[in-house]
C-alpha cells in the first residue's frame, strides 16, 4: 500500500497536467538538439483533436524572426521593441528603425516572465521587423545574434558574461537582411559566420569570447546556419556563404573542400542537408545541386545541378532529406516538393501546407510562400507549420503528401507582398509546440 500510495503521488501531477511521465526533451538552439529538425520524444500525439490543440499558456512578445528555444524547463527569445521608424517590408530597399532588441526567458510551465535583456540598436536592413537568429543554450550559456551584428554571452540567469560588436571587431559588412545566422557551440567554442576580410568564419572561446581562429573572406557573412557532421570518421564543420560551400576542421578552421557552388547577391539561406555521403544545397533563381562527400578523407565534388525542370530551391526554410528523398519547399512554386536524391527527378508537388487554401488555388501564385519541416520518426509523420499559422501532422512518401491533421493555432502577423505571413521556426519540446508571431509566445500540448 506504501508503494502504491507513493506512486499516485508521482503519478497526480502529471495527470493533472495531462502529461505523460515519459522524459522530456529540450530544443536548446535552431533546429533542435543536433541542428537536425528532428523531434525525437515519445507520448506525443498522432493526429490533432477535433477542435484544435489546447494552448497551456500565451505570453506577449515584441516583433522579431527568431524562433524559440527551450532548454532546462525555460524558454529563450529575441524580440524587438520599436521606438522609432516602423516596418517596411522591401525586399530591395531597406528600412530604418530604432528600438530595443531584447533576450527574453520565459519559465517553460507557465509562461512567466523570468527575467529580460535589451540593449538600444537602430536597423538599417530590408526586413527590419526584429532578430533573425534563435539562441543557442549550452548549460548555463545562452548565445545570442543581433540583427546589426551584436553577439552576446549571457548565463540563463540574465547576467551578460561578454559581448562583441561583430561590425566595429572585424569590419564585417551588414547583409542586407541583418546577421541571421544562430551561433553555433562546439565543444568549448562558439562558432559564428561574421564576414569580412579573412573573417568570414570565426571561433571564440565560449567561457571569455577571446578568438580562437579565423577563415575565409566573404564579402558579408550570408544568412546561412553553421552545421558539424561526422563522415569519414572526421568531423567537418559545413559552411554555404557568399564564398560557396566549404568544409573545414572545427578546431582550427581549416579548409578542406571548396565546392563553387555560390548563391545569387550572396542569399546563402537554407542549411545544406546531408544524408549518406550526400549534402543538398539550394537558394534562388535555381542556384543548388547535389555534393558527394568523400567516404575515405575530407573533400567533395558536386554530384548534380539543379536546372528549371528538376530539383527543388528551398529559401527561407530548409529542406528534409529521408530515405533517398528530398522533401522541400520550393521558393519560385511556393509548394511542398519531393525530388529523387540521385537524379533530382521530381516526383510530386503540393502547395497545401506553404498558402493559404484561396492563395493556393489560384492558377498563379506569389513566390516565397513557406513551411517549417519538423520530422518525427517515432511517428514516422512531419509536423509541419505553415505560413498562414497552421500546424499540420502529415505523411511524406515518394507517392505523395497526405494530411493527417491541422488546426489553425496561431495568426500570421508579419507581410510579404499583399499577403499575412508567419515566418518564425516553431520549438518542439516537453511534449509541445512553442510559437511565436509578433504579439505572443504560446505553448501549445502535444501530448497523447
Amino acid at each position: 500500500m506504501f508503494y502504491d500510495m507513493n506512486r499516485l503521488l508521482y503519478l497526480l501531477p502529471v495527470l493533472l497536467c495531462g502529461i505523460s511521465p515519459l522524459k522530456a526533451d529540450d530544443w536548446p538552439q535552431w533546429l533542435g538538439k543536433d541542428r537536425d529538425a528532428t523531434w525525437r520524444e515519445e507520448g506525443v500525439v498522432r493526429r490533432l483533436p477535433e477542435g484544435g490543440p489546447a494552448v497551456v499558456w500565451r505570453a506577449p512578445v515584441s516583433t522579431g524572426y527568431s524562433g524559440p528555444a527551450v532548454s532546462g524547463g525555460k524558454v529563450y527569445l529575441m524580440d524587438l521593441i520599436i521606438d522609432e521608424g516602423k516596418i517596411i517590408n522591401d525586399a530591395g530597399a531597406q528600412a530604418k528603425l530604432a528600438g530595443r532588441e531584447r533576450v527574453l526567458c520565459l519559465d517553460a510551465s507557465t509562461g512567466k516572465m523570468l527575467w529580460s535583456h535589451e540593449e538600444r540598436r537602430d536597423y538599417e536592413v530590408s526586413y527590419p521587423g526584429g532578430p533573425r537568429a534563435t539562441p543557442t543554450v549550452v548549460e548555463d550559456q545562452v548565445f545570442t545574434l543581433g540583427t546589426m551584428g551584436h553577439l552576446a554571452c549571457l548565463t540563463t540567469d540574465g547576467k551578460v558574461q561578454w559581448q562583441k560588436n561583430l561590425a566595429e571587431e572585424y569590419g564585417a559588412p551588414l547583409p542586407m537582411w541583418g546577421h541571421s545566422s544562430p551561433p553555433l557551440v562546439h565543444g568549448e567554442m562558439i562558432i559564428c559566420m561574421v564576414g569580412g576580410e579573412g573573417s568570414l568564419i570565426v571561433a571564440f572561446d565560449r567561457m571569455t569570447g577571446k578568438e580562437i581562429w579565423r577563415a575565409l573572406s566573404a564579402r558579408h557573412g550570408g544568412y546561412c546556419p553553421l552545421q558539424i557532421v561526422d563522415h569519414g570518421g572526421t568531423q567537418q564543420l559545413i559552411a554555404w556563404h557568399p564564398a560557396g560551400v566549404t568544409g573545414h576542421d572545427p578546431e582550427t578552421g581549416k579548409v578542406y573542400w571548396n565546392v563553387p557552388i555560390k548563391p545569387t547577391n550572396g542569399s546563402a539561406i537554407a542549411m545544406p542537408r546531408k544524408l549518406g555521403n550526400r549534402l543538398f544545397v539550394s537558394g534562388y533563381n535555381r542556384i543548388g545541386g547535389m555534393i558527394e562527400l568523400s567516404n575515405e578523407r575530407p573533400a567533395a565534388k558536386i554530384l548534380w545541378r539543379s536546372g528549371p525542370k528538376e530539383g527543388v530551391y528551398p529559401v527561407n526554410s530548409t529542406p528534409y532529406l529521408l530515405d533517398g528523398i528530398i522533401y522541400g519547399v520550393d521558393v519560385d512554386r511556393s509548394a511542398l516538393m519531393a525530388v529523387e536524391m540521385e537524379s533530382g527527378k521530381r516526383l510530386w508537388e503540393s502547395r497545401a501546407p506553404c498558402l493559404s487554401k484561396e492563395i493556393a488555388a489560384r492558377s498563379r501564385v506569389p513566390r516565397y510562400g513557406t513551411a517549417f519541416l519538423v520530422y518525427h520518426p517515432g511517428n514516422k509523420q512531419f509536423w509541419i507549420l505553415g505560413e498562414m499559422g497552421d500546424l499540420i501532422v502529415a505523411e511524406l512518401s515518394p507517392q505523395g503528401y497526405r494530411e493527417v491533421s491541422r488546426a489553425r493555432v496561431l495568426e500570421p502577423t508579419n507581410t510579404s507582398g499583399s499577403r499575412k505571413v508567419l515566418w518564425s521556426h516553431p520549438a518542439f519540446a516537453m511534449r509541445s509546440v512553442f510559437l511565436r508571431n509578433d504579439k505572443e509566445l504560446i505553448r501549445i500540448d502535444l501530448a497523447e
